[in-house]
């Protein structure tokens, strides 16, 4: 059974649904009833994209009134985990805001939490009964369109773990390090560098989990540019694009899922989480 809490995100094909009414009380609270015509004795999983901290408070009642219904196996399938990059305190005065959903959703005592494209091993760590659902498909699926004649680029560091799996799991295509420069206190960017001499006209394709303002990534096809790169591509788990895709035009096409909503534009292509999982 799904109870699918975003009307527009049906990420888990060929189960029956669950139907609901949600709204907002005018005092900002949200509010569920769910229609109680269906097997309260099967387990029910519950897919949301959170957002918001509205969202988890939606999803907190629902589980509330599954509870009540006497449900007693409730699964949650959430691909974007809220505050996976505040994973670390890195100066006096921030939250550990990642641990603060991880409690609340621990709170709800779930059989199972799925997660896609964890942002680093710190949320399963903090995220009871979870389960991380890897971006392996993801990228099988982009090779499909691109090809698979290019270098697997790893944005920085933190990338490299999942990149060099994901590098395995097609086969071993060749992938290039590369890394970043970040200022803690303002978040600024720079000293981009591009850990090979010379790509020799080879399309590349930057894998990362998150794109936000996409700073990373024009720095970074500045630099691969610098290197000879041919045909840029950049293939995210998670789109936010708050600064929209004009800024990102250095780029031959971008890839991303609808786990975090969903995007419509000439040089994207967004591949469906149910195509994924």
């Amino acid at each position: 059974m799904i109870l699918n809490l975003d009307p527009k995100f049906t990420p888990i094909l060929n189960q029956e649904q669950i139907n609901f009414q949600s709204f907002t009380f005018s005092g900002g609270e949200p509010h569920i009833k769910i229609d109680p015509n269906f097997n309260t004795n099967e387990k029910v999983t519950i897919t949301h994209r959170l957002n918001s901290f509205n969202d988890l408070g939606l999803l907190c009642i629902t589980v509330d009134a599954l509870r009540r219904m006497d449900v007693k196996i409730i699964d949650l399938f959430i691909p974007y985990f809220p505050a996976a990059r505040q994973d670390r305190v890195m100066i006096k005065g921030e939250s550990l805001s990642v641990k603060v959903y991880a409690d609340i959703i621990n709170g709800l005592q779930l059989n199972k939490v799925f997660v896609f494209d964890a942002h680093s091993e710190v949320t399963p760590a903090l995220v009871n009964n979870c389960e991380v659902i890897p971006n392996h498909t993801f990228i099988k699926e982009v090779l499909k369109v691109i090809g698979e004649n290019v270098k697997l680029i790893s944005p920085d560091g933190g990338a490299l773990k999942k990149i060099y799996k994901v590098s395995e799991f097609l086969g071993g295509i060749e992938v290039v390090e590369c890394s970043k420069s970040r200022d803690v206190k303002t978040g600024r960017l720079s000293g981009f560098k591009v850990y090979e001499d010379d790509l020799q006209g080879m399309d590349c394709l930057i894998v990362d989990d998150i794109c936000d303002g996409g700073g990373t990534f024009v720095g970074l096809a500045e630099e691969l540019k610098k290197k000879n790169a041919g045909k840029l591509y950049l293939a995210v788990s998670h789109g936010i694009f708050n600064k929209g895709f004009e800024v990102l035009n250095c780029f031959d096409k971008i890839f991303t899922t609808n786990s975090f909503k969903d995007f419509e534009g000439d040089n994207v292509k967004v591949i469906g989480i149910d195509q994924l999982i």
